[in-house]
């Protein structure tokens, strides 16, 4: 992670020709289990990786505000005011520089949640990382996490963590267009290291849930498809309203409100695709809750069979899997993983395979022959930790 510090910093002197103030990071996150209940109002249990994205920033004496990435040579320069009036300040940026939507975002959305922005100074800030794009991983919460820890401390804003997890929230639901939950930006900011982060969507509360990992000789081997996603996209936007559908037809105010027995009550006032959708919230919560009882009673041994559970209603009810994707997970299960999942929010993206330490080259080899085999992209795969979430690092 120093290298990447210093880089970052190298990256903003040549960018601006002068030195930053501070490095502030936020990581990357894997979603145990939990997925797309955010947005329904439910229950998710992420954990933040060791991998992050770095922000180097400095405060200008005037209201520009310049935005760079070691993924572009381009610099994408904007006034804060035009900033600050939406997303509409994005019109001019080219199509390549539209990744700045998500800093810059979270500058406007600091305004939106109550910081008087008028008469602040803008600013100058370079992104480095290594958190894959487009990998299910959440790179834009990193980028979010890092720029909003650096805006709330540079410009004396006192935003705590879960006014930040708003901030980041709506930058990336208002000003970008992607329809998410919370459970991206809450387990960048407010994850801790050696634990997942049980997290409610209703109320946003949140509390550490140890995965003891090192102890059980387990890890969470990723295996990034390179099968890429956007969350901006319209299927995505299409699964959650189906759910919001669903909960109107069954009067409730989000699906995180329907038990099991009154699902199947309501299965006939439902369409076939409409009540799977349903099913898969309703079933996923449940796994969620049964995920951090078993954790805490018996430890991570425990759960591999909730995590396939999650994987098949992702597949099947949700229909937010790939061919890839599913592949991996069998492949992973068949040569020596307790449990594997896709992780994120689908189409594309991640699997995540809990495994004996001693199984993972074994499983990391047969992967790799499968996809050869079945003529798909080499997966990329490595090794993640549970982290500390969003920081100042230099």
């Amino acid at each position: 992670m120093s290298e990447l510090v210093d880089e970052t910093r190298t990256g903003f002197e040549r960018r601006y020709s002068y030195a930053p103030s501070g490095i502030w990071s936020a990581p990357g996150r894997v979603n145990l289990i939990g997925e797309h209940t955010d947005y329904n109002e439910g229950f998710v249990l992420p954990f933040a990786i060791d991998r992050r994205t770095f922000a180097a920033l400095a405060l200008r004496d005037d209201d520009i505000v310049r935005v760079s990435s070691a993924a572009s040579d381009d610099v994408v320069e904007v006034r804060l005011a035009d900033v600050t009036a939406g997303a509409s300040s994005l019109a001019a940026v080219p199509a390549d520089g539209r990744w700045a939507g998500y800093p810059l975002g979270v500058a406007w959305a600091f305004g939106q949640l109550g910081a008087d922005l008028a008469g602040l100074p803008g600013f100058d800030v370079h992104f480095d990382s290594d958190v894959p794009i487009g990998a299910g991983l959440s790179s834009s919460a990193a980028i979010e996490g890092a720029l909003a820890v650096a805006l709330n401390e540079v410009w004396r804003l006192g935003f705590d963590g879960a006014r930040l997890v708003d901030v980041c929230h709506r930058a990336e639901n208002d000003f970008v267009g992607a329809p998410t939950g919370i459970l991206d930006q809450s387990a960048s900011l407010l994850s801790q290291e050696g634990a997942a982060l049980f997290l409610d969507c209703r109320d946003g509360s949140s509390e550490p849930v140890d995965l003891r990992l090192e102890e059980s000789e387990l890890a969470i081997l990723v295996i990034d498809t390179k099968v890429t996603h956007d969350h901006a996209s319209g299927d995505y936007a299409a699964r959650r309203a189906s759910c919001e559908a669903a909960a109107r037809e069954l009067g409730v105010r989000a699906l995180r409100d329907v038990t099991w027995p009154q699902l199947l009550e309501a299965r006939d006032r439902l369409d076939g695709v409409t009540y799977r959708r349903a099913r898969h919230i309703v079933t996923e919560n449940q796994r969620v809750l049964d995920t951090v009882a078993a954790l805490r009673a018996d430890g991570p041994d425990a759960i591999g069979d909730l995590m396939f559970a999650s994987h098949r209603s992702m597949r099947d009810d949700f229909e937010i899997s790939t061919p890839e994707l599913d592949l991996a997970v069998e492949i992973a299960l068949n040569y020596g993983a307790i449990g594997a999942r896709m992780t994120g929010g689908g189409f594309g993206g991640s699997v995540i395979a809990l495994t004996p330490v001693a199984a993972i080259t074994h499983v990391q080899v047969a992967i790799d022959g499968a996809f050869a085999e079945h003529g798909y992209t080499g997966p990329e795969m490595f090794l993640v930790w549970p982290s500390q979430g969003a920081r100042r690092d230099r």
